[in-house]
């Protein structure tokens, strides 16, 4: 089936074939445009098993995460990149570098305009010639600012449709709720009082995708972000687009039936570039956004990759108790629905440490024990409203390093090592790594962002000034420096073996409830026979673990090396002994 009929028949699905029929000629008229314009993006096209490989890892960082007097952001993050990383990651998530009026970017103003403070497009493509550039679509909303609500509030057309409004007495009872903050907003408007939808704050309205005309709109602002050099697109909270009153509005079939619609027109006019979807909730409901495959492609129709949520809390759990048990039990079930479709496996971000992922994982007393480290170590709680009016935990709001370290009795050698065995649980997984940028220095809380600000996510997003970062990093026993010679080790020794080839075979192995243990194999088409043996302590202690020949078949008698420490270790018929220290990672290999 070919991506035009794909595309036709989500449209069809969301709006019925008499719409469709009407929307299909505005839409077929986009894609034809957009192909003459760039035959290179639909004539030369990867398969989809070469489309990412074990030789990428993508940075997460703001555009003006490095700052210099008189120099545009964008310039200093450029050269950061090349002059920290070269080709120890492949690409960069660069968070919403738009206008914007809150919510650091995620607010947006303008969907084709660069934040003037942060530079211009011609930054944008110079760190494109380096490196693989990953977008945010911030689409479920746009800003109360935007020129799309303004038109909305003066009664222009198209805008007057563009948005949802409800009675102020809806029954919105049902609505899963990611924050604790009224749905509706009241807003004057020159037809008089209305209440629009706006799911995270009265800053973010949400498109009303019920009109046709918002959809094609965004499949506007898609294109113009590959034309101008975005390989993978963040659909930023995405579980949300469609709203049905009387129902939970989080994962209905429209929302998913857009993300088709979109992923076919991309199969259609530049089919190497990448959807990934950001749906921070339980496990099953997250997987559900790879789709179904699709044998004419050999991948899925949804998304190629989606954010791995679970195992940020499940890391956490593991290092907090010294056991890796509940870790290494979820891992053993993950597996990618179709060559080509991939998890983007990440244990920190810009936003907080999303708990529900571990739902149905940990028990109660266990996501517990994760918030009460958390507020011990300096950080905050963010909270979800519930129908009842009840609140829970919904994410942990402290950087990585100060929740696995105890910011009151640092000790660099254990905080290191602890922090950096933490990353390695996340190159070894099959998937793509993401990699925060404050995990790069082993970040503490920043708790002068949050007295500015107010807002608990602020801990974890402190901006740089490169002078005093570049003087940090010169000194070689700083934990800063430390961390980030350690992290550009793991990267570069990750990037030299197939192994880890994001369609390589992955098995748990239970050897020891302290050792996260996973055997990565390259896959068939590398022509290679590859095999790593990835063992992680998990714990402060020394731990023994026996490689028996009956459970792990693929360590053949002979020599091997761990890449990581360097030493040697000879298997013999009755297979492997090594004791690993605290906090201790070795990637077995021949």
């Amino acid at each position: 089936m070919s991506p035009e009929t794909r595309s036709f028949q989500q449209l069809a699905f969301i709006y019925g074939k008499d719409a469709a029929r009407e929307v299909w000629p505005s839409l077929k008229k986009r894609i034809d445009a957009f192909r003459e314009r760039n035959p290179h993006l639909w004539e030369r096209v990867r398969p989809p098993t070469q489309r990412l490989t074990e030789k990428d890892a993508i940075l997460i960082t703001y555009g003006d995460q490095f700052r210099q007097p008189n120099r545009p952001p964008l310039q200093t993050l450029n050269h950061f990149l090349r002059r920290h990383l070269g080709d120890a990651v492949s690409g960069v998530h660069i968070l919403p570098f738009f206008p914007y009026s809150s919510d650091d970017g995620f607010s947006v103003i303008d969907y084709k305009r660069i934040d003037p403070n942060l530079g211009d497009w011609a930054d944008i493509a110079r760190i494109g010639q380096g490196y693989r550039l990953m977008f945010d679509a911030v689409i479920n909303h746009v800003s109360r600012a935007s020129a799309w609500f303004r038109g909305f509030l003066h009664g222009e057309k198209p805008y007057t449709d563009y948005f949802i409004v409800m009675p102020a007495d809806a029954d919105l009872s049902k609505v899963v709720r990611p924050r604790a903050l009224p749905l509706l907003t009241r807003v004057e408007t020159t037809r008089g009082e209305k209440y629009v939808w706006t799911t995270f704050s009265a800053d973010q309205i949400d498109l009303n995708y019920a009109n046709p005309q918002v959809a094609l709109a965004i499949i506007d602002v898609l294109l113009y972000y590959v034309e101008h050099g975005a390989e993978i697109i963040r659909l930023d909270a995405i579980a949300y687009l469609w709203k049905e009153p009387g129902t939970s509005c989080i994962h209905l079939p429209q929302t998913h039936a857009m993300v088709k619609l979109w992923r076919a027109v991309l199969d259609a006019v530049a089919p190497d570039v990448l959807l990934i979807t950001e749906t921070n909730v339980p496990h099953e409901e997250n997987i559900s956004y790879f789709g179904e495959p699709l044998p004419e492609t050999g991948s899925t129709d949804e998304a190629q990759m989606v954010y791995n949520f679970s195992l940020a809390p499940l890391t956490l759990h593991a290092f907090l108790t010294g056991d890796a048990s509940r870790l290494s039990q979820w891992a053993a079930t993950l597996e990618a629905p179709a060559p080509g479709a991939t998890f983007f496996n990440f244990i920190a971000s810009h936003d907080g440490i999303g708990v529900r992922p571990a739902e149905g994982i940990l028990s109660v007393e266990e996501i517990e024990a994760l918030v009460e480290q958390t507020l011990a170590h300096g950080g905050q709680i963010g909270y979800r409203a519930h129908p009842d009016g009840a609140k829970s935990a919904y994410e942990l709001n402290i950087t990585l390093y100060d929740f696995l370290n105890d910011p009151h009795h640092p000790d660099d050698n254990r905080d290191v090592a602890r922090f950096l065995a933490s990353q390695a649980v996340l190159l070894t997984l099959a998937g793509v790594p993401g990699i925060y940028v404050h995990s790069l220095f082993g970040s503490r809380n920043c708790h002068r962002c949050y007295a500015e600000t107010g807002r608990p996510r602020s801990l974890n997003r402190e901006k740089f000034a490169w002078a005093d970062l570049q003087a940090t990093l010169a000194n070689a026993s700083s934990h800063q420096r430390r961390v980030l010679d350690g992290y550009r080790r793991l990267l570069q020794l990750r990037r030299e073996h197939p192994a880890f080839h994001p369609d390589g075979e992955q098995r748990i192995l239970a050897l020891n409830k302290a050792v996260f243990a996973v055997m990565r194999r390259a896959p068939e088409f590398t022509k290679s026979d590859d095999v790593v043996i990835s063992l992680v302590n998990v714990s402060d202690a020394t731990q023994t673990v026996h490689l028996d020949p009956t459970a792990v078949p693929e360590l053949t008698p002979g020599e091997w090396q761990d890449l990581v420490g360097g030493g040697r270790y000879h298997a013999g018929e009755d297979g492997l002994r090594v004791k690993l220290g605290g906090y201790e990672v070795m990637w077995l290999s021949r």
